[in-house]
């Protein structure tokens, strides 16, 4: 029985003493990852100076706002006949923002103003359905269409504007960000060429 009794005591003397070298192990371990931690947070005051690289792409993005001032629309630049002479409808801006449920910068909102040249022969079916304007690639050709009909003031109805009176509007359209330039088809008006987008 005392054999059996100290034959268990050398056996539990052996697994504590097998414990004890793997937690000195692990300890050893841990203090050698600690180290190499404050290694590399001591090393890093010396990276401190690259924001200064990071303003510099700002500095380069400084120039873009007078871009986008000289392609803004001018007054008076895209003005189109509709409904043959009974109106005109005159771009007021073509302006790249934000989706604010995307955060994307794919969206254009597009302004125009519609006014109505005849005094006479307008009838209720003169409708400019704003809502489904569409912009056109120049150089590839691909259409792009409106956001949503909640992002547009959908239709304007010369029958109820009066004689040289004029109504604006509005429609945001689905353009991917790096095009510049679209061409702009208003519903039963003259197509609009090259419009510079402003940003």
């Amino acid at each position: 029985m005392s054999t059996f009794l100290s034959g268990v005591a050398v056996l539990l003397s052996t697994l504590a003493l097998g414990c004890s070298g793997y937690v000195a192990y692990e300890v050893f371990t841990l203090r050698e990852t600690l180290n190499a931690t404050n290694t590399v947070s001591s090393s890093i005051p010396t990276q401190v100076p690259n924001p200064t690289a990071t303003t510099s792409p700002q500095a380069t993005v400084s120039p873009s706002p007078a871009s986008a001032t000289t392609s803004a629309i001018r007054p008076g630049q895209f003005v189109q006949p509709a409904f043959g002479k009974k109106a005109e409808v005159e771009l007021l801006s073509a302006k790249r923002i934000k989706d604010p449920e995307t955060g994307n910068r794919d969206v254009v909102n597009l302004q125009m103003r519609i006014r109505r040249l005849a005094t006479d022969g307008v009838v209720g079916s003169d409708i400019i359905s704003v809502a489904s304007t569409t912009a056109r690639n120049p150089d590839t050709s691909v259409t792009y269409k409106g956001v949503a009909l909640n992002r547009s003031t959908g239709s304007v109805s010369l029958f109820q504007v009066r004689p040289q009176a004029s109504a604006d509007a509005y429609i945001w359209l689905r353009v991917p960000d790096g095009i510049n330039n679209l061409d702009i088809f208003v519903p039963d008006t003259a197509a609009f060429k090259n419009v510079p987008i402003s940003f």
